[in-house]
């Protein structure tokens, strides 16, 4: 068998997968199901596995299946890599580009970040939205997503590049500790007036406390001002309503701007990860790696060093 036919077969393969149906796949591939089912009997006969198991409702991967197709992905990556590479240089970024980022997040790092690599690429369209939730970049059409906090393992059809994790610090207007006193120990910590994010639910965010190199614990608190948006909070502690656990990147130029203070630094504790996240078929286009060496370069939150991609 010639290497085009084992490759025919592996994209038929990997176009079943990802559709989740023989018929999906032969649209995509402008096949008939019976060229499409023939493809991958054939497949399956060659590598000795069965790679799909059929019902007459639907269609799931076996584990040898999510194996291979893990696999194959990696193999037709690096083919488009290799056509791509010999056409890159001459590329200037350009096209629409998508992108989603956190409301709070992306409203004060990463719309300075966006502009300039605007500016610096003109023939780049940026569609931006901004969603607190979790977007699927396939699902939706997001060319990149900026995500705050995520899944320790990402889905084969996606990259990420970790930037960094966030900090938590306490933190209170100078007014208040003048009338309060400056808390000296966690202890004294819980007498104070507590600002906390609060959920739709009614819940609230626990304060999280690193004790040396242990784990950091959670503790539930009872709050004088209960907010459902970090703004919000931020805003609270500025007016001299208590004390917030807030990430620095949310409060690092109120602190050094002498607006809020940074109180008992032993007790900040890592937060959340900051990661870019990006569907892999599109991560070759010269915009995407344009704007993820962009982001890379200006989007680090916490003391972490930026890790390479993932993938």
């Amino acid at each position: 068998m010639s290497a085009a036919d084992r490759l025919k077969g592996v994209e038929t393969f990997v176009a079943v997968a990802e559709a989740g149906s023989f018929t999906a796949a032969a649209e995509r591939l402008h096949l008939t199901n019976s060229a499409v089912g023939k493809a991958i009997a054939r497949l399956e006969a060659r590598v000795g596995k069965q790679l799909f198991d059929r019902t007459t409702r639907r269609l799931d991967m076996t584990d040898a299946g999510d194996a291979f197709y893990r696999t194959c992905v990696r193999v037709l990556e690096e083919l488009d890599s290799a056509e791509r590479l010999l056409a890159a240089d001459h590329l200037e970024p350009s096209g629409r580009l998508r992108v989603d980022m956190p409301a709070t997040f992306g409203r004060l790092h990463g719309m300075p970040a966006l502009l300039a690599f605007a500016r610096q690429h003109p023939q780049v369209t940026p569609h931006v939205t901004f969603t607190d939730r979790f977007v699927d970049p396939v699902e939706d059409g997001i060319d990149l997503v900026v995500r705050i906090g995520g899944a320790d393992a990402w889905p084969p059809a996606l990259a990420c590049r970790h930037l960094g994790n966030e900090e938590l610090v306490f933190c209170a207007a100078p007014a208040y500790l003048e009338r309060h006193g400056t808390p000296r120990s966690f202890d004294e910590l819980l007498g104070h007036a507590a600002v906390l994010y609060g959920r739709a639910d009614g819940s609230t965010g626990p304060w999280t406390v690193r004790d040396g190199a242990r784990p950091p614990t959670r503790h539930h608190v009872e709050g004088r001002i209960v907010l459902g948006q970090a703004e919000a909070q931020v805003a609270a502690v500025e007016a001299g309503l208590g004390i917030a656990q807030l990430a620095t990147w949310l409060v690092e130029q109120r602190i050094r701007e002498g607006r809020l203070v940074a109180i008992l630094p032993a007790l900040a504790t890592p937060g959340l990860p900051l990661h870019l996240v990006w569907q892999r078929s599109r991560q070759h286009a010269a915009k995407m790696q344009a704007l993820v060496a962009h982001f890379a370069g200006t989007l680090h939150i916490g003391g972490d060093a930026p890790a390479p991609a993932s993938g």
